[in-house]
């Protein structure tokens, strides 16, 4: 009688584990998504995210992972607050942080990105004495004197005042857009000759000369632009030497801000 023979027995590996390991780079995968989402904090998603995840992970096995007694509350919303007293749009934090501050802040930092670029721009087409920036509250005032833009009692462009008014166009393409302001002044020296009757009319023609080749940017939106001229009367300086009239001859370019900025003082403080 013939020998029955034996099956071999095939090796089996248990691959049970496999399921709570995936459960677990499932949580880790919603971890890292709420982590992000919330990262810039808004009440309301906040909320909605929680009661989904809670829901889904709660899902046929009583209390899980996100089931809380009360509501969550985001850190930066609970300390130096009283339990429940949840930050409505629009309302101050205890630092005085509401939705205008954080947006003035933001306007700020641009402001300062179009300075440093203009800086960076001094420095290297080596300008330091005709050109200079501030940044105050009514926003960016970038300064430049007339002896590299224009001729003694002439409101034509030089060569030379042109390629700094298309070089300062391309920095002034923002997005979204700001208002500008090109302001014209003069000295207290009187002219009149067959163009101009005062140093009035000389500042504000000029001013619109430059405005205009800026303009030739068509990523400028024009709307945007205006012009004034001041002649004699906003001296930067007192008119009491050559250098300080020199000085005081000058074309102006204002950025506005879109939103309200408090500027640090010296001291870091705003």
């Amino acid at each position: 009688m013939a020998r029955r023979r034996r099956k071999k027995k095939q090796s089996h590996i248990n691959e049970s584990w496999l399921l709570p390991y995936s459960d677990l780079l499932t949580l880790l995968v919603a971890l890292f998504i709420v982590l992000f989402a919330s990262s810039d904090i808004n009440v309301e998603k906040y909320f909605q995210i929680a009661n989904v995840f809670r829901d889904e992970l709660s899902a046929g096995s009583g209390k899980g992972l996100l089931d809380y007694d009360s509501e969550p509350i985001p850190p930066s919303m609970k300390e130096g607050r009283d339990d429940g007293d949840y930050m409505e749009e629009g309302e101050d934090d205890e630092e005085g942080l509401n939705e205008e501050d954080i947006e003035g802040q933001r306007e700020l930092m641009k402001l300062q990105g179009i300075q440093r670029e203009i800086n960076d721009y001094i420095e290297e087409a080596g300008l330091t004495k005709e050109f200079g920036t501030e940044l105050t509250g009514e926003g960016l005032l970038i300064t430049m004197r007339n002896d590299i833009l224009f001729d003694s009692g002439s409101a034509v462009v030089k060569p030379e005042g042109r390629q700094v008014a298309e070089d300062v166009s391309q920095i002034l393409y923002t997005e979204p857009p700001h208002q500008v302001v090109i302001s014209g002044h003069a000295d207290d020296v009187p002219i009149h000759n067959a163009e101009f009757d005062s140093n009035w009319q000389l500042s504000v023609t000029r001013a619109m000369d430059f405005m205009q080749i800026i303009l030739e940017n068509n990523n400028l939106d024009p709307t945007m632009f205006s012009v004034k001229g001041h002649g004699e009367f906003d001296p930067a300086y007192p008119n009491d030497t050559d250098e300080n009239r020199a000085r005081n001859r000058r074309v102006e370019v204002l950025v506005l801000p879109n939103y309200e900025i408090n500027v640090p003082d010296e001291t870091g403080e705003q």
